[in-house]
């Protein structure tokens, strides 16, 4: 009987660490001067919060996180600027805590434009100063009735004068070019912006219904959106293939037009 009740004991604690499931967010970066702010949620079965451990490069944080939201203090890890860190959020599952300000560890955006320019062979060029964290330049191009990105270079993170050059394509007409550095897709520091305008033909397209290809009269970027206004193709190729998109009308945007592609 006592053996039974061992047997039995074992076959549970077995049983509970198996179920005992857990998940980790990792966030890695550089030492920004900001702390990290979490909101938290309730567990799967609404007892407790999700968050039960937190950890700054295998450091154990003490703070309290059995609340809906929390502060990762890196201010008392005395962490110089731009040291590596990296952050592990364990959470049961059934439920995830939700980071508010990942980009905290990422630089923020410091650059000064001096100049920026582009020939007539489609080259364009900026310089900078003031570069204080390696971040990605994104190359914009305006078409479509907004700021398409086309291109992107790492910054050289420095704040001596940097120079950087990127080919681009141009579209019939009017063409305006700018560079930013993005802190988040609603947060971003620009160069002005530059405007030339091309003499490349305008662009046209056809429908070939039997083989269910959009046929352009030359190579371009283009996008397809449904009637919502819900992107559903991107490229670059002087065709593309719609087999797979339903009979209905779309929005085909291609060199610095946007038409209406009906698919019957």
């Amino acid at each position: 009987m006592i053996l039974f009740r061992y047997i039995l004991f074992f076959i549970l604690v077995v049983a509970v660490n198996s179920n005992f499931g857990q998940e980790v967010i990792i966030l890695e970066g550089e030492y920004q001067k900001r702390n990290i702010f979490v909101a938290n949620s309730p567990t799967a079965n609404g007892i407790g919060f999700c968050s039960f451990e937190v950890r700054v490069n295998g450091k154990l944080v003490t703070d309290d996180i059995d609340v809906n939201a929390y502060e990762v203090d890196l201010s008392v890890f005395d962490f110089r600027l731009k040291d590596p860190v990296t952050i592990e959020i364990k959470h049961k599952r059934g439920c995830t805590p939700k980071v508010l300000n990942p980009e905290a560890l990422k630089a923020k955006p410091t650059f000064n434009s001096n100049k920026i320019e582009v020939n007539e062979d489609g080259i364009l060029s900026w310089e900078t100063t003031d570069e204080h964290g390696s971040l990605p330049f994104y190359i914009q191009q305006y078409k479509w009735n907004k700021w398409v990105d086309i291109g992107e270079i790492e910054g050289k993170g420095t704040p001596a004068l940097n120079k950087y050059t990127y080919q681009v394509d141009f579209v019939y007409g009017e063409n305006k070019f700018r560079v930013v550095q993005k802190i988040n897709q609603q947060q971003f520091r620009k160069t002005k912006t530059i405007v030339i305008n091309s003499e490349k033909p305008k662009l046209n397209f056809v429908y070939n219904k039997k083989n269910k290809k959009v046929i352009f009269s030359n190579k371009t970027a283009f996008e397809i959106h449904d009637k919502y206004g819900q992107l559903i193709m991107r490229g670059y190729n002087s065709q593309a293939d719609v087999s797979h998109l339903s009979k209905d009308e779309y929005y085909i945007s291609f060199d610095n037009v946007t038409e209406v592609l009906a698919k019957k």
